[in-house]
């Protein structure tokens, strides 16, 4: 039997389709803590609306940069995620569109009714599974591109159940009270695992948003618990990595020299075989010298320019650019990764 032209010409072109790989394209992930959580709850989706000058100052940063997948620290969660899709809804005015979300509920303000602090009083805001002026208060939120494919929300983790757990001990007792660690989750605000129909081949993102290591009382619980949000990784890494490519991407609230916390548990993750660490500098103001620092809370009353956000592909994939782009009156800097995509198959 023999094929006519037209049929011969669309099997030539399926089998080059089948032998030869995608080009290689550029895939943009950026993190950005936005700053932008308010102290109650609705008044974010109401400044959205008004145009308010820090939620002008977001939506420009990101149309600018136009990142395929983002991950926003320090949004205001709530149940209809009425301010996430009306800020999403911005920025696609302002010339991107990210119409793919995942942002489930976080720990922030998550009331537990126990004296979790062990300070003797109740309802106050450590005594939430994650500090928040409200339920909700200061989430995270991902947006991108590409459909999220799965999503596991690891939030509701418990504290003790990580292996080695810092939760600190008073003449050998689980401080404040062993029960207190039936509930008591491990993350502030979130720890998730999320795979993307990425182009060529899906692309795993771990993602948190870790508390400080400061205001912890005199048995430093804060510091404990920041530590083991990063250190939940290194035994993720150890016990279950990712099979493909991957990123794990937020704000561990931990520099790996200086400020608060414990440095060695970030270094580890930094120096990790699994991870690359691209290492972005800008300068904290024109002309001075180019800082790997993405945050900057000015001295004395603050602790000055620390490293506490972070974008960290898997060994494998080539970063191609990467950098921090600062804004007058914002903390945090915004970090993005250029990624060569699909990745060269090993």
């Amino acid at each position: 039997m023999r094929l006519s032209a037209a049929r011969l010409s669309a099997a030539v072109l399926l089998l080059s389709l089948v032998a030869c790989p995608l080009a290689a394209q550029t895939l943009r992930l950026a993190v950005y803590h936005t700053g932008l959580s308010r102290s109650g709850p609705g008044l974010l989706l109401r400044d959205i609306a008004r145009g308010a000058e820090d939620v002008v100052t977001v939506t420009t940063a990101l149309a600018e940069l136009r990142p395929d997948i983002l991950l926003l620290l320090d949004i205001d969660h709530d149940r209809d995620l009425r301010a996430l899709n009306a800020l999403a809804e911005t920025l696609a005015q302002a010339g991107w569109s990210l119409p793919h979300r995942f942002a489930p509920p976080p720990n922030t303000g998550l009331a537990t009714g126990l004296d979790l602090d062990g300070d003797g009083r109740l309802g106050e805001g450590d005594d939430a599974q994650g500090w928040g002026r409200f339920r909700g208060a200061g989430g995270m939120a991902l947006l991108s591109r590409y459909a999220i494919v799965h999503g596991t929300d690891h939030s509701a983790f418990l504290w003790r159940d990580l292996p080695d757990a810092r939760i600190p001990r008073v003449d050998g007792q689980l401080f404040p009270a062993p029960a207190i660690y039936d509930v008591q989750r491990l993350s502030t605000t979130g720890h998730w695992a999320l795979t993307l129909d990425t182009p060529g081949t899906p692309l795993t993102l771990w993602a948190w948003h870790a508390g400080p290591p400061v205001f912890g009382g005199p048995h430093g619980r804060n510091r404990a618990r920041n530590a083991d949000e990063t250190a939940f990784w290194l035994w993720r890494l150890a016990t279950a990595p990712p099979p493909g490519p991957f990123v794990l991407m937020g704000n561990a609230n931990l520099d790996p020299e200086a400020g608060a916390g414990d440095h060695a548990v970030i270094r580890a993750l930094l120096s990790h075989s699994a991870l690359q660490d691209p290492a972005p500098r800008a300068p904290l103001e024109p002309g001075g010298p180019a800082l790997t620092a993405t945050a900057h809370w000015p001295e004395p009353e603050g602790p000055g320019a620390l490293r506490v956000d972070y974008l960290l592909p898997s060994a494998g994939l080539r970063v191609l650019d990467g950098g921090l782009i600062r804004r007058p009156g914002s903390i945090h800097a915004l970090v993005w990764a250029d990624l060569e995509w699909p990745p060269e198959a090993p």
